[in-house]
């Protein structure tokens, strides 16, 4: 059954780019340390060969990947690497993108985005149905917000860099009035990331 997952590279303190991210650093400043991992050994990763990792983070990477049938993320992401330049990295995977006014032309590549206006809700619904019995990952703060305020979100992913940025993007921050309870189920050192995941308990 297809299952919606926050999968995300986060500082120890919560962030997930440093501030001024714009498409010139989409990372912000100091922000490339979160994704540093994704290129800190010489394994090929089996999906996208732009990323180099070491093997137990290869294994983290490639299967959590190849378990996505459909991506979901806020227009402000979306316009900040400029639509990946048509090609997400996870290539052929459709991209859902949240957002108030529907552009009237974005890059043209191997990656099918489809603009949502009508909510998260909505956006879910969709991407669940072309994710089919893969799961649907979101990848962007806000978004993860209004899951987690919707009650949308299953699990948590999180890769979490050895660095305090102090200041930039947060992941956390508007989540609504609730607790929210999750249950650990996997920690795995990797090279410069500690992985983390988390079920979502309701």
């Amino acid at each position: 059954m297809s299952e919606v997952i926050l999968s995300v590279s986060m500082s120890l303190d919560g962030f997930i780019a440093g501030s001024n991210d714009s498409q010139q650093q989409p990372l912000g400043d100091n922000g490339d340390i979160l994704q540093a991992w994704m290129f800190s050994g010489d394994l090929t990763s089996q999906v996208n060969s732009f990323f180099k990792l070491s093997q137990r983070d290869r294994k983290i990477f490639d299967q959590s990947a190849e378990e996505t049938g459909a991506m979901i993320v806020g227009r402000r992401t979306y316009d900040i690497v400029n639509g990946w330049g048509g090609s997400h990295p996870l290539q052929n995977v459709p991209v859902f993108v949240l957002t108030h006014n529907i552009p009237d032309s974005h890059p043209k590549g191997t990656t099918p985005f489809t603009f949502i206006r009508e909510g998260i809700e909505e956006a879910v619904k969709k991407a669940k149905k072309a994710a089919g019995a893969k799961n649907v990952a979101v990848g962007t703060a806000s978004v993860a917000q209004q899951c987690l305020q919707a009650g949308l979100l299953d699990k948590l992913d999180l890769h979490i860099a050895p660095v305090l940025l102090g200041k930039g993007v947060r992941l956390f921050d508007q989540i609504g009035m609730d607790t929210v309870a999750l249950k650990s189920t996997e920690v795995v050192e990797g090279t410069g990331v500690i992985h983390v995941r988390y079920d979502v308990v309701r």
